[in-house]
């Protein structure tokens, strides 16, 4: 039996170079027999719309699929009490019907005690059978069976917990506090410039093939698609991190390969999906602070309040032990606070509650009044539809469409395989 614990950020869970290896790290510390483990892998990499991937480097996986590495490396070893932290966050939306139709089959077998936090509702209240309530101090608001937690809807909703769709109660955006206007003009050419672009790892397959893409200021651009389908790779070509294989990049209309990191930080931020690979200072005040002028340092410490990070509370703590929606606010701060001409965001929204959201939404709405553009790869179809107004579909590496945030729900067309049940052993 046991437990098993699936954590906020998958990159601290993966330990092996290879995705086969890493699902079997678990059974090899239970001792398990060799037969049965070269069973079991593949069942669960089955189980999470992973079959064929044992020999696929961890590091060359999409946040989205290192998550379902993560929570087949878990499920693997059958617990008997299973604890999930935000397992949906980094995943395309067929990726969290997987983990959400996987929870619903160890539910109905009563296979396992399943502990879920989870920001998305819609997903996680059918598979609940207590609901538990906290608001920002942890105190509990509401606890009890789903129905009965709905009751005090209205009262969620002031403490910013997101409610399913269906529930009732407004869970109306609150019009939140906009910081006074920079006049700032940047002309009308492109921002960001993507010819022909095609990318691939050394002896790997195509990443990304034959992308065009033009950002130019006052664009919200939403990079969407399955997880693997190239967001984040195209946000690395952009800010010079990774190089094309073929075809052209323009950054400020010139190559962002070469320009050196500080030419780079006057024209873009970038807001990683994994905030930790972003901090630079040992305290939440000196990240803030890194590097600003006196005006930025102004506009920094309002972000702070707007975005629940006060520096009376958090200066001296640690980047590295907050938690993983405090450590993405931290790292919004930080990509919006020098006002950028690009802002490049991976996942922005992942682990935040409603007032979260509205605070981002509302600070990016300013960011494009003041001139400036907002290239986000994101799976949030509510991000997307209240702070972008263009959408750039992805899949397997091709650009398929493109269309207005309000035209309809994405669809990615994704076929996942081995929803059945795991062996139990």
């Amino acid at each position: 039996m046991g437990a098993g614990i699936v954590l906020q950020d998958p990159a601290s869970q993966l330990v092996m170079e290879r995705v086969g290896d890493d699902v079997a790290f678990g059974l090899e510390n239970l001792a398990w027999p060799l037969g049965t483990m070269r069973r079991r892998v593949p069942e669960a990499l089955q189980s999470v719309g992973l079959a064929g991937f044992e020999e696929r480097r961890s590091t060359r996986l999409s946040g989205g699929e290192q998550q379902r590495v993560a929570i087949a490396g878990v499920l693997a070893q059958a617990p008997g009490l299973l604890v999930l932290d935000e397992p949906t966050a980094n995943l395309d939306p067929d990726g969290a019907a997987v983990v959400a139709r996987i929870l619903a089959t160890l539910r109905d077998q009563r296979a396992a005690t399943i502990v879920l936090v989870e920001h998305r509702a819609s997903l996680a209240w059918p598979l609940a059978d207590v609901v538990l309530a906290l608001d920002q101090q942890g105190c509990p608001i509401a606890a009890g069976p789903p129905a009965d937690v709905l009751r005090a809807a209205r009262a969620l909703e002031r403490a910013g917990i997101w409610l399913p769709d269906d529930a009732d109660g407004s869970q109306a955006p609150a019009q939140a506090d906009k910081l006074g206007p920079v006049s700032r003009s940047h002309g009308t050419l492109p921002i960001l410039e993507l010819h022909d672009v095609r990318f691939a790892f050394e002896g790997g397959d195509p990443v990304l093939r034959e992308v065009d893409l033009g950002v130019s200021p006052g664009d919200r651009v939403a990079l969407m698609g399955p997880n693997g389908s190239g967001k984040t790779t195209l946000l690395r070509l952009a800010m010079g991190l990774l190089r094309p294989t073929a075809g052209e990049v323009q950054l400020g209309s010139r190559d962002p390969w070469r320009l050196a990191p500080a030419q780079i930080a006057r024209l873009a931020g970038y807001v990683v999906q994994d905030p930790e690979l972003g901090f630079l200072a040992d305290t939440v005040r000196e990240e803030v602070e890194l590097g600003l002028d006196a005006e930025q340092l102004v506009f920094a410490h309002e972000l702070c309040e707007r975005l629940a990070l006060p520096l009376e509370s958090f200066a001296d703590r640690s980047p590295y032990q907050l938690s993983g929606g405090e450590q993405r606010r931290l790292s919004l701060v930080t990509g919006l606070a020098r006002r950028p001409l690009l802002l490049a965001l991976d996942e922005p929204t992942y682990g935040q509650d409603r007032r979260g959201h509205e605070a981002l939404v509302a600070a990016l709405d300013e960011l494009v009044e003041q001139g400036s553009a907002v290239l986000a790869a994101t799976h949030d179809e509510r991000f997307a539809q209240d702070a972008t107004d263009r959408r750039i579909e992805l899949a397997a590496g091709w650009i398929v469409g493109e269309l207005g945030p309000r035209d309809g729900r994405a669809e990615y067309g994704i076929v996942v395989a081995g929803q059945g049940e795991l062996e139990t052993s």
